[in-house]
């Protein structure tokens, strides 16, 4: 063991003990001159019967954490490989495990469960788009420390892997028993995303009911078992992470995180609600189905009269009014529910006719997608067995929530949108790597100017901008459409308005600022054709814009010599 008081690698100075574990021991040390706490984890080699194993595991644990930059993960400061033991520096986490939350206070409040849910699914969600992706395969509540703060950090990486997609399955069975997914324990294929999914499930059971699935019998009963007053949305999504077959989960973090942030509206008593509404859009399918039927050639299939009808219904809304199309949409979308174009248009054509996405339209867009179209699917379900439809959408929905929700945009609401059009094979390369920036950017609205432990600010305006040039790049007006390119550049423009002295003091300079401006104005003339009044009116508002933002990079500089 070291001792105490003992100065390791003449900088970190070791002040206690602050954990143990069977193969090693954890300290709290000071780096003196920065005056700044770190953890050392030391696991010696007299202290486990196979270190050169352990060793290895630790080496590619360190080597996995050093490429990651995530606020859910410790940072790795320091490594010292020596003789007779193996030592890591990383940042001190302040607080307490969740197993030992749970043992001294037993099941968590349903709301914080969900709070810390959200945290593990950004984090995982941040693990699995990694290239490749890393599976952490260990989720428990002993690896997930609970800050004063309230937020949560994610440690030990000994068991992570990354995904290799020619393996059929894992050389190595690893995770713990009650919480592991079956397929980590062999013969049913390799772990991927889905297995983490399925720990998540397997750790909320235990946190919302203090019954631990790693106990005798290990079993997850629905929470309701338990506690009647508990959720039944998240008792639904809890039971979806963890069911045995991977495809019959959550096939991606992005997805758990939107029913988390929506398991209100998932509970019985909202689709009852929600079931009720749309009982005319299904009635008025069948209606609008056997009146078109009759027009048609009896020889004609029941597949070629499904989409003549759909077909018809969408035509015939583009000449409603609002609450017509509404209807009309919904018609669409009961006859049709894996085609995109009944909720595209009712987003594009309906929601976002007035240029903003408002909290009611919101409420009732997800109250469409959480309805049963059967008695196992939801019509979101339905979207999502098409692939391609469903990652259109997701594009699409995102930037609804990014540039137009409640007029202002709510960029934390557009991320996990964006996340699934990032993960996509299916969208065309110039929109998933949009998709990409613009959820890097709705992370920026999150952490920009934030300091992190160490003082520093987690994300500084200097990266902020160079995913702010990325996004405009191209001819987003052919690639895209003219409605997408005007909502990029206003994003640019805006943000030069609003924050060109921190830009500035980021080293960003007045030139670089200044080619963005004219690059916009100069894409404005040649690339948007104002073939709408919608379009004209936009163009119209970001021209002036541009002006304020001209205005306002002049005065950042106007003490300086512009460069």
């Amino acid at each position: 063991m070291l001792e105490i008081g003992s100065v390791i690698a003449g900088t970190y100075k070791i002040l206690s003990v602050i954990g143990r574990g069977g193969m090693s021991t954890v300290y709290l040390a000071m780096n003196e001159r920065a005056n700044k706490p770190w953890a050392v984890k030391e696991v010696r080699k007299d202290g486990t019967g196979d270190f050169e194993v352990v060793r290895q595991s630790l080496i590619v644990e360190t080597d996995m954490l050093k490429q990651l930059k995530h606020p859910c993960l410790p940072s790795i400061v320091d490594v010292i490989d020596s003789e007779g033991c193996f030592l890591i520096v990383m940042d001190y986490i302040e607080g307490n495990t969740l197993l030992k939350t749970l043992q001294e206070n037993g099941a968590q409040p349903q709301e914080h469960v969900i709070e810390w849910a959200k945290q593990l699914c950004d984090v995982l969600g941040y693990l699995h788009t990694r290239k490749p992706p890393i599976i952490y395969r260990d989720l428990k509540p002993g690896n997930i420390m609970l800050k004063p703060d309230g937020n949560i950090t994610l440690i030990d990486f000994g068991t992570a892997r990354t995904y290799k997609r020619e393996n059929i399955e894992d050389t190595t069975c690893l995770g713990t028993r009650g919480y592991a997914a079956p397929e980590q324990f062999g013969g049913r294929g390799q772990t991927d995303e889905r297995t983490d999914i399925y720990c998540l499930g397997a750790t909320l059971y235990h946190l919302v009911t203090g019954h631990n699935p790693s106990s005798p019998p290990y079993e997850i009963y629905p929470i309701r078992k338990w506690d009647q007053n508990l959720s039944a949305g998240l008792e639904q999504i809890i039971s979806k992470c963890t069911q045995q077959d991977p495809d019959k989960r959550y096939q991606s973090c992005s997805q758990v995180l939107y029913d988390l942030e929506h398991y209100e509206e998932i509970d019985n008593s909202f689709r009852r609600s929600a079931t009720l509404k749309l009982v005319a859009f299904g009635a008025s399918a069948l209606i609008s189905c056997a009146c078109i039927g009759g027009s048609i050639a009896l020889s004609e299939s029941a597949g070629s009269l499904e989409d003549t009808g759909y077909k018809n219904i969408i035509n015939d809304a583009g000449s409603l009014d609002s609450t017509e199309q509404i209807e009309k949409y919904g018609q669409a979308i009961s006859l049709k529910p894996s085609e995109e174009t009944g909720y595209l248009e009712l987003l594009n054509k309906v929601y976002l006719a007035d240029d903003n996405f408002s909290v009611e339209e919101d409420e009732e867009l997800r109250e469409l997608l959480i309805t049963h179209y059967d008695k196992d699917h939801t019509y979101k379900d339905m979207l999502m067995s098409n692939e391609e439809a469903y990652e259109d959408f997701a594009y699409n929905l995102g930037l609804a929530y990014f540039y137009y929700y409640d007029e202002e945009g709510d960029k934390k609401k557009s991320a996990s949108w964006f996340n699934i059009a990032a993960e996509s094979d299916t969208l065309p390369y110039s929109k998933v790597k949009r998709a990409e920036r613009l959820g890097k950017i709705a992370d920026y609205y999150t952490n920009i100017g934030k300091p992190n432990k160490s003082g520093d600010s987690k994300v500084s305006y200097a990266d902020y901008w160079k995913d702010l040039k990325a996004i405009t790049e191209g001819d987003i007006a052919a690639e895209d459409n003219s409605t997408t390119a005007l909502m990029v550049y206003k994003e640019m423009i805006s943000q030069i308005y609003k924050n060109a002295p921190a830009f500035k003091a980021d080293g960003i300079s007045y030139k670089e600022m200044k080619e963005q401006i004219d690059n916009i104005s100069s894409r404005l003339e040649s690339d948007i054709e104002c073939d709408t009044d919608s379009i004209k009116k936009m163009k119209e508002n970001l021209e002036e814009s541009i002006v304020s933002a001209e205005r306002a990079l002049e005065n950042a500089f106007s003490s300086d010599q512009q460069d």
